[in-house]
């Protein structure tokens, strides 16, 4: 295991308050809950869960505090490429756009500044964000980069609006879902959960679920086999879908095809946790202090689109997706000779773009509702096929 840094007797003392409130739920429930119900815990508990409390999450490029550093921090490029995609979709709709999760609002402050320069605003920036924390920076990050223009068209929500025109977007908002464990023995299917004994335990249960019976049995794994569903992604989806009336939906994400997903040799399953800019597997310890997530399937996601009424876009990786949009024509409005300004936007490039970084292993799917031209970002290199 990873040696991970020693948090702050303030933070130690943080997270024993939320291993109690964990401890409690337990055992109000038997002596058992499932993992869903640990990480939605560790995660959203009020005032005490990791995106619900005041500790700084999101890191800059120089990985300078926080636990991890997301595409919209490393450099304006992200949102100054994605603006030409919204660009176009908004052409085709007379709509607004919502950004489910907006982390620090920095991804938010610079579309609205792309989309100044493009002549192509909505009327209204809507966020949807759970966390009140989270709402308080992105107000602060907002107010400190836009203009009051700007600034009067961007709206908080609390859930998603009955009906919606425009284009959704989410960066790195699906992985953040609690998902369930599977373990796939030889004699039986079991879901991995947590109980207590002197400190939070892996346990198995029976699975109750039908449709997550159902899920898995569709899969076919092998024996010894452990890993992630998430039918919460999936019920999220089709909110969406029915919020939806005209327009686009683009979620940004680290994850694979179902194919890939549930590989033989994954057999350990996709879950992470980011402390401090270590990722290590252990969801079981610094619990309300560390980030935990889960690959997505993003098959599972276009079913779920495609189920409840909505058109497949597209499907490729990001590298792919920011090619078509035209990052390299943005990288070129800046000379090679000018080192100041060129360099960091290379260096921001290299890990928008790259295999071995952000590149590949992050994927850009989109729905349409009533659209009829061809998304931008999917002109060369889609892969839905692949779903």
């Amino acid at each position: 295991m990873t040696t991970l840094p020693t948090p702050s007797a303030e933070a130690q003392k943080h997270s024993e308050q939320l291993t109690a409130l964990i401890q409690q739920r337990i055992s109000e429930a038997g002596g058992w809950i499932d993992f869903a119900q640990f990480m939605q815990l560790a995660l959203y508990a009020p005032h005490l869960g990791y995106y619900s409390a005041g500790s700084q999450k999101f890191g800059d490029a120089k990985k300078t505090g926080g636990d991890f550093v997301t595409a919209p921090e490393i450099s304006a490029l992200f949102a100054q490429t994605i603006a030409r995609q919204m660009q176009q979709s908004l052409q085709q709709v007379d709509g607004n756009i919502l950004e489910l999760g907006a982390g620090t609002g920095k991804f938010a402050a610079d579309i609205l500044l792309s989309l100044a320069s493009l002549n192509s605003l909505p009327d209204h920036y809507f966020i949807l964000e759970i966390s009140n924390h989270l709402r308080q920076v992105q107000l602060e990050t907002l107010q400190s980069k836009l203009p009051p223009d700007l600034m009067q068209r961007v709206a908080w929500l609390e859930a998603l609006p009955t009906s919606f025109n425009g284009l959704v977007v989410a960066n790195e908002v699906l992985d953040a879902i609690p998902v369930h464990i599977a373990h796939i023995q030889k004699q039986a299917v079991y879901e991995r959960g947590v109980a207590w004994c002197d400190g939070f335990i892996w346990q198995d249960q029976a699975i109750t679920d039908k449709d997550l019976v159902a899920a898995i049995d569709k899969q076919q794994l092998a024996a010894d086999y452990l890993t992630e569903f998430c039918p919460a992604a999936s019920g999220l989806i089709a909110s969406i879908a029915g919020m939806l009336q005209h327009g686009v939906v683009l979620l940004i994400d680290y994850g694979f095809s179902a194919r890939e997903y549930y590989h033989p040799q994954r057999n350990q399953g996709t879950l992470m946790c980011h402390y401090q800019h270590y990722a290590h597997t252990e969801p079981l310890i610094n619990v309300g202090l560390q980030d935990i997530t889960a690959h997505v399937d993003f098959t599972s996601i276009a079913d779920a689109g495609i189920q409840h009424g909505l058109t497949l876009g597209g499907f490729c990786s990001q590298a792919q997706f920011l090619i078509n949009c035209g990052i390299l024509d943005l990288m070129s409005l800046v000379s090679p000779q000018d080192v100041a300004n060129y360099l960091p936007l290379a260096a921001a490039a290299q890990k928008l773009l790259s295999p071995a970084e952000m590149g590949d292993l992050f994927k850009v799917i989109a729905f349409t509702k009533n659209i009829a031209e061809p998304l931008l970002g999917f002109s060369n290199g889609d892969k839905s096929y692949t779903l």
